[in-house]
């Protein structure tokens, strides 16, 4: 792990070197490297998937760890979205002259080195990376030991497309020790990390906070809610739930927390339902849920809290705007929150007062992804508060650096 973090170093000083061409013509050679060796990764994927089922994985994590064509296709395609955003770096954010004579200007520069520490997620190689890059920070990446051999194959064609386009290859680093040990070192490695972000699960990221000695930014788990309030469109209600339930159940932003209001619930539970039940859907409620749908399971306080990542979903029942945003605060891992409505009213109480880091009316909270609100790709989504909230992209991964002109001046 110090070797990494040595050459880390050397890496970061490298990259304050280059320029915005240098950095976009590495990330379009990367990305021309996924598609060529697109079926090599898959081969590598393909052993992953195949371990992964052996010892259990939850459906919903195997698919979080799959990649095909079409998902490949899809990193490669992020990667070039990301050589077309502007860079970050060097950007003047303030500039001033004081009574003294002294200017000073206040510039976006790259924190340095970063480590993600991370789990069964191998599109995570390549996002972090070549967001990383493009932000001019050098990075050391530690995927799970269930996407071992997809993490390497990625790595492996991102580290050669760096040294085709003349840069130190060590610019993107891989851990390939999957064992607690080298992550536990990695929480330790202040001096050589100058951020650590965890993304994955809940036991992953408390881990990190609790135990690392390097600055942390937290990326959270999600057990996101929506709110069915009682002027809600019922059609237009079923629909988002189902997509922000069962499109992709193993996400951080899928729907695991069903809120809705009492004057509504007989009409709207049913259909609700009735759409979840095409894909299977498990639905826990207390009482007043269990009347209004048959086959309505009963919930416990632990099921309100849960971040499932599978087929099932929990029911509140709430008689007003205030019970149920009263609800969201007390049990939302402060990640994605919608409320459906047609009460312009409810609708701005529920933006000013949920206290989390995106919140949505009338849409899915599938949305909330730093591709979908037009960041290229994402690092993580940060459910803290301090320097970064909600998804991080290329702006998220610089800091400031003041910088001051002088003739003389002494104080």
């Amino acid at each position: 792990m110090i070797r990494l973090g040595n050459n880390a170093l050397k890496a970061k000083d490298f990259l304050s070197t280059v320029t915005t061409k240098q950095k976009n013509d590495a990330l379009l050679e990367i990305a021309k490297g996924l598609r060529e060796n697109c079926e090599t990764i898959i081969q590598e994927n393909k052993i992953d998937i195949e371990n992964a089922k052996k010892d259990g994985l939850p459906d919903g994590l195997v698919d979080r760890l799959m990649l095909d064509e079409g998902r490949i296709n899809a990193i490669a395609h992020s990667v070039e979205q990301v050589a077309e955003l502007p860079d970050p770096c060097g950007e003047i954010l303030s500039e001033y002259i004081k009574e003294n004579g002294l200017k000073i200007t206040k510039v976006s520069v790259p924190i340095g080195v970063i480590g993600i520490i991370y789990e069964a997620r191998p599109n995570v190689t390549a996002d972090a990376a070549v967001l990383c890059l493009k932000s001019s920070n050098a990075v050391i990446l530690r995927g799970g030991k269930e996407a071992i051999n997809s993490n390497m194959a990625i790595a492996g064609v991102m580290r050669a497309a760096l040294k085709k386009c003349g840069f130190d290859e060590n610019c993107i680093q891989l851990v390939t020790d999957i064992s607690r040990e080298s992550a536990n070192e990695m929480m330790k490695m202040k001096g050589y990390l100058d951020c650590l972000i965890p993304r994955g699960g809940k036991g992953l990221i408390r881990s990190v906070v609790e135990n690392s000695t390097v600055p942390v930014i937290e990326t959270g788990s999600g057990n996101c809610h929506i709110f069915v309030d009682e002027g809600a469109d019922i059609d237009m209600a079923a629909k988002i739930i189902f997509n922000a339930k069962t499109q992709r159940i193993g996400v951080c932003n899928a729907c695991e927390s069903l809120v809705i209001h009492s004057g509504i619930i007989d009409k709207a539970l049913p259909a609700i339902k009735a759409l979840l039940d095409t894909k299977n859907v498990e639905m826990r409620g207390d009482e007043r849920a269990m009347l209004a749908a048959q086959g309505v399971l009963p919930a416990s306080d632990e099921d309100f809290a849960e971040e499932y990542l599978d087929y099932i979903i929990s029911i509140k029942t709430v008689d007003n705007l205030d019970e149920a945003i009263k609800h969201i605060n007390r049990y939302s891992t402060k990640h994605s929150e919608a409320i459906i409505t047609e009460n312009e009213e409810n609708a701005r109480q529920f933006l000013a007062r949920v206290d989390s880091a995106a919140v949505y009316v009338n849409a899915s909270t599938r949305f909330t992804d730093g591709g979908e609100f037009g960041l290229g790709a994402e690092i993580g989504i940060s459910t803290q508060k301090l320097h970064a909230r909600g998804p991080m992209g290329l702006r998220e991964l610089t800091t400031t650096k003041y910088l001051i002109y002088g003739n003389g001046q002494v104080r």
